[in-house]
């Protein structure tokens, strides 16, 4: 598959999914959280495919796999912000359960295009013999 545009990445894709769903989520947050637990998650979310977006617009490969490995942070904010939530009552277990796991498959595939990046930036810099 060719990837012409950052929106061409699953992992941008599932992770404006986990986007949707955090805000479907926070809806069931009680009021008074508005501007507490319920911004805090949404924020960090956000944050992930737009890192995503933001390495892909990048010019080098090392600034390419930093965005990611911020997205990869944000998500981690995300995921303890989502389990605060759940151990708070906020939310049901079955909607944490869904919501972690799509998180993990985002840290995943997250995880190998960085690898997969981090390979090909090491083969340009082995000189040709």
């Amino acid at each position: 598959m060719t990837v012409n545009s950052y929106r061409d990445l699953v992992v941008w894709q599932r992770a404006m999914d986990l986007v949707e769903a955090c805000y479907k989520i926070v809806l069931e947050f009680p009021p008074d959280e508005r501007y507490g637990l319920s911004s805090q998650l949404k924020r960090a979310v956000v944050s992930i495919p737009a890192n995503i977006a933001e390495g892909h617009g990048r010019d080098g490969l090392g600034e390419y796999i930093h965005f990611l490995g911020v997205a990869q942070g944000s998500l981690r904010e995300s995921e303890t912000h989502l389990l605060l939530a759940g151990r708070l009552g906020f939310i049901s277990k079955e909607t944490l359960d869904d919501a972690l796991r799509l998180s993990e498959e985002i840290s995943r595939m997250l995880g190998s295009l960085m690898r997969s990046l981090k390979g090909r930036r090491n083969q340009n810099l082995t000189p040709n013999t």
